[in-house]
């Protein structure tokens, strides 16, 4: 079957038109796919502008499934048939899937609690969901908008940071689509199916996805701060459902965007054009959506800014019928407030402030600073020159000897060579050297044409004429050679083209001061602190504390506990512009705050913690060999906005704690997804909310914009083998890499 719709796109990812003669007996083969291979697959369904049967003829194979399975795993052994096998059997759950008569209710797995029931997904399941994200990425992935991010392979919140960094120019008024806090319900839930519709003909998806919301495993709650953090109870299908629920905003979105550069021709260079002193700054249209969090920024008239926002409201609540906060949806000042977005605060400013001039303080230091590196410079020009005047010497001695004994240079060896050429290199630096010197030749210059008596005439008169002009011509080549005066006009030339320089870097500076705007990212200081504060690495005053619930872990994990939450700070907010307060705080707070809580368990002085430990919080491991899982303070100094990437919230680290527990449980397998081990630990959740007695909607004692653990996981048991341990103290994994039907409830 030729692919006629899509041959182009087709052909530049390298994919053949013939998709069916390429691709072998998938339904037969128990190996995973590599994504172009399932790109195939997908595309192969597609036809007269939609797609069909995609859980018959993709979801359900075998290998797509093992390819969910092996997206899932923990384990190196992912890939592998036979360890799913031991889970499940692929064969026969692809089988259901193909007849509908897969069981969605018997793969849920429910907690109770006092705060609601909260229902997860057995690992069976987590395949299933994973398989039809996979399916779903293909479908939709290149139909997004450019400025949808969030659940999009390189489409993070670093990515839509440096968007709002790089790309923003001059914005005036902002506004944030702030949503009330509710629950999809039945109508947004049909809603959502018929998007999917609309590009997917496939009756036994459709039903897939309503029982996911039937059943409580799909969860869509708008105006909170759970989505895209990796939190146990969202599901792996919410972020793409998100995406194609709000596509309809975005290409809406994207019209005014191309209808204002229509209105506007002068917009195509993207920068502000100047004529004489007139400068032209276009009107932009900037929009960014991180999932269900909406930022719109315009570079025009506070009127403009209240259109947009109208009829973007309008098409959030008539035709996606979801309710907006249209108190907190208000219209703001980019130049004089801050907003909040994405966990930090975003603010126009003059490009001074992103990039100040040196001070004069930094100016002097400057100076000093190549001062003292003409200095080094002169002593090793010195230490060399020294260093070469004893090895001519010795050089000489040696030849003098050799000469002296077998009258001639007669040697086994011939190095007459060797030693003409190494003076002839000597001699070549150093007259490059001093030809480069001003100072040389200018008293070199002065020796040899001060007081010489050979240029008076009465005297010229009764010398030979012969040697009156070999005098003329050496004092030709004097002035020729060593007179500084044609050096000195370069010096002076280029002393005054770097002045001229700098008075026009400054103008530059200062036009663009009083023209231009630029995006200002800050991280919340005062959220992180309150939040060192609120976990407890700081106490009322401000000082590093001990943790006394960490005492009773190994010292190893406390460690681990710490670098998983300090390095996962610094990731989040490497992007930002006070990103040296963040540094302060993991460095110095919770460092101290780790080797309090060491030194607490083992009942010593700080001193005492810091000579065992170091203050890079170095441990023995099962080996004998020192492990620094903290960050050093030299690497937190090297850190910054290099390598950005898509970074998971510290909110799982931060409020979650597990405790061992000493029991004589019999033997269970590793809870990690797909993880065989069984020489495990039982370990005890312990939630922050719960362990400090708070309610996480009480935002006056809560962090706002913090994430939570659902309270029902509370207490609950896990066994874990010590590498997911580690990686769950570390944040590598959260609760939502876990089976839901691997928690014991012990009482």
């Amino acid at each position: 079957m030729v692919l006629q719709l899509r041959g182009q796109s087709l052909y530049n990812r390298g994919i053949s038109f013939f998709v069916s003669s390429s691709l072998r007996n998938l339904s037969t083969i128990a190996e995973p796919l590599v994504k172009s291979e399932l790109e195939a697959l997908v595309l192969k369904q597609y036809s007269h502008g939609k797609f069909y049967s995609l859980v018959k003829n993709a979801v359900s194979l075998p290998c797509v499934l093992l390819a969910a399975c092996q997206n899932l795993s923990l384990a190196a052994n992912s890939g592998d048939s036979s360890g799913v096998s031991r889970k499940f059997s692929i064969e026969e759950m692809g089988r259901e899937l193909r007849l509908g008569k897969f069981d969605i209710r018997s793969c849920c797995v429910e907690f109770i609690s006092s705060n609601g029931s909260l229902v997860l997904p057995n690992l069976k399941l987590k395949v299933l969901i994973e398989a039809i994200r996979m399916v779903l990425e293909i479908v939709y992935d290149d139909r997004f908008a450019t400025f949808s991010y969030g659940g999009r392979v390189g489409m993070g919140r670093h990515t839509a940071i440096r968007y709002l960094k790089n790309s923003v120019e001059n914005p005036r008024w902002w506004f944030r689509v702030s949503f009330a806090q509710e629950m999809f319900n039945d109508r947004n839930v049909d809603k959502l199916c018929g998007f999917v519709g609309e590009k997917i003909n496939d009756g036994l998806l459709i039903e897939i996805i309503k029982k996911l919301f039937e059943f409580g495993i799909l969860k869509i709650e708008l105006g909170r701060c759970n989505s895209g953090r990796g939190l146990p109870q969202e599901c792996g299908l919410c972020s793409i459902l998100i995406n194609v629920y709000f596509d309809g905003l975005d290409k809406e979105v994207q019209d005014m965007r191309l209808k204002m550069k229509l209105k506007n021709p002068r917009v195509g260079t993207g920068e502000k054009e100047s004529i004489g002193n007139v400068f032209h700054k276009p009107i932009n249209i900037y929009a960014v959506r991180y999932l269900d969090e909406i930022l719109v920024v315009t570079s025009g008239s506070k009127m403009l800014t209240m259109d947009l926002k109208k009829r973007i409201v309008d098409i959030l609540e008539q035709r996606l019928d979801l309710k907006v906060d249209r108190l907190n949806t208000a219209i703001h000042s980019a130049v004089s407030e801050k907003i909040n977005f994405l966990g930090m605060y975003l603010q126009a400013v003059p490009p001074s402030v992103l990039r100040p001039p040196m001070s004069e303080k930094a100016v002097r230091a400057m100076k000093k600073y190549q001062r003292q590196k003409e200095v080094r410079k002169l002593e090793l020009r010195n230490a060399r020159e020294r260093n070469r005047k004893t090895l001519g010497l010795k050089i000489f001695r040696h030849v003098l000897k050799k000469l002296k004994q077998s009258n001639g240079f007669k040697f086994e060896g011939e190095i007459e060579n060797q030693v003409r050429d190494i003076f002839q290199r000597w001699g070549e630096e150093v007259m490059q050297e001093f030809m480069g010197s001003l100072e040389e030749r200018w008293k070199w210059h002065w020796l040899l044409t001060r007081g010489d008596f050979l240029s008076l005439r009465h005297i010229r008169e009764k010398l030979p004429q012969d040697l009156i002009d070999a005098y003329d011509e050496f004092q030709e080549q004097v002035d020729k050679h060593l007179a500084p005066a044609q050096a000195k006009k370069i010096l002076e030339d280029e002393e005054r083209k770097a002045e001229v320089e700098e008075e026009q870097k400054y103008a530059e500076r200062t036009v663009e001061d009083l023209t231009k705007l630029c995006m200002k990212v800050s991280a919340p200081e005062e959220l992180v602190r309150k939040a060192v504060k609120l976990v407890g690495f700081t106490n009322s005053m401000g000082r590093p504390r001990p943790i006394n619930h960490l005492v009773t872990l190994e010292d190893s994990d406390i460690i681990k506990w710490y670098a998983g939450i300090g390095r996962k700070w610094l990731d989040f907010f490497c992007c930002c512009h006070n990103y040296k307060t963040v540094k302060i705080i993991v460095s110095y707070h919770m460092r101290f705050s780790c080797i309090l809580t060491l030194a607490e368990k083992h009942g010593s002085t700080k001193r005492e913690a810091i000579k065992h430990y170091t203050k890079d919080l170095r441990v023995l491991d099962l080996d004998g060999s020192e492990e620094a899982h903290f960050p050093s303070e030299r690497e937190v100094k090297m850190m910054g906005d290099k390598n950005l990437s898509d970074p998971k919230p510290v909110d799982g680290t931060l409020s979650l704690l597990l405790i061992r527990l000493a029991s004589d449980e019999p033997l269970h397998s590793c809870a990690a997804n797909f993880c065989e081990r069984s020489d495990t630990i039982m370990y005890r959740v312990h939630l922050l909310q719960n362990r400090l007695c708070i309610n996480p909607l009480d935002e006056e004692k809560w962090i706002c914009g913090m994430g939570t653990i659902h309270s029902a996981l509370n207490r609950k048991c896990l066994p874990l083998c010590s590498t997911h341990i580690s990686d769950v103290y570390l944040g590598k994994i959260t609760l939502k890499d876990v089976d839901a039907s691997s928690f014991i409830d012990l009482r």
